[in-house]
């Protein structure tokens, strides 16, 4: 018996990749702009986010010289573009999956991944204004990398609702599969359906008594009730 079709937002299981469908889905719209958000904020502030004054050879954290300002922003950074990347080929994934329980599991995972980083970017773009306000003008006497921190802020605090989008559009997927009667996560044994949908009438005692075959008709005309095209397997008596 297959499952999960059209469960959780997702056709049928075993289909084909269409690339135009999958574009055109806004979660993988805002997986791609986040993605390139955990980009801009890991290159600038590991590009330019280190700076010294002309009289010192060692390198300081643009963010008021606060090295775990910087070291978050990177390590948010790389690991938010990692987890964009996993997202996006769950998605391309997605539909393939047969199970329904595995599909609510993906998308509970969506759920709870995307806002545990819209939280974290929260954090960041917090942690990172706050420094950048308070940074003294003599720390950075040529104002080398302003731009840079600036635009690390900026992308850090898009970034806050380009993920609690994905929390938002995963959650609302998660209702639709949920309160669906179309699909039930209880597997039916197929012999069940069958079974119901076999008449009783078809068992008739006189029907066996009066067989001329005895015993050996009695096997053919069961083996002709338990066709496999009914969901049964065939018995041999």
């Amino acid at each position: 018996m297959q499952q999960g079709i059209g469960a959780y937002g997702a056709g049928r299981a075993g289909g084909a990749f269409d690339l135009l469908t999958f574009i055109q889905q806004p979660h993988t719209g805002l997986r791609v702009v986040s993605w390139l958000f955990s980009l801009v904020i890991f290159g600038c502030v590991s590009n330019e986010g280190y700076i010294n004054r002309p009289d010192e050879v060692k390198e300081f954290c643009i963010f008021n010289r606060n090295q775990n300002a910087c070291n978050y922003a990177v390590g948010m950074g790389s690991l938010a573009f990692l987890s964009s990347m996993l997202f996006l080929a769950l998605d391309v994934y997605f539909p393939q999956i047969s199970s329904v329980k595995d599909r609510k599991k993906a998308v509970l995972v969506d759920v709870g991944a995307s806002a545990f980083w819209a939280f974290m970017w929260f954090v960041g773009f917090c942690l990172l204004a706050n420094q950048w306000q308070v940074s003294k003008p003599d720390n950075n006497p040529l104002q080398e990398g302003g731009d840079a921190a600036r635009a690390a802020i900026t992308f850090s605090f898009f970034s806050i609702f380009t993920w609690a989008g994905q929390a938002f559009l995963a959650f609302q997927r998660y209702k639709l599969g949920a309160d669906s009667a179309l699909f039930s996560q209880d597997y039916t044994d197929p012999s069940e359906d069958a079974a119901a949908a076999v008449p009783y009438s078809s068992y008739s005692a006189g029907d066996v008594l009066e067989s001329p075959g005895g015993a050996g008709s009695y096997q053919q005309s069961t083996e002709g009730v338990y066709d496999g095209s009914a969901g049964y397997q065939r018995q041999e008596y």
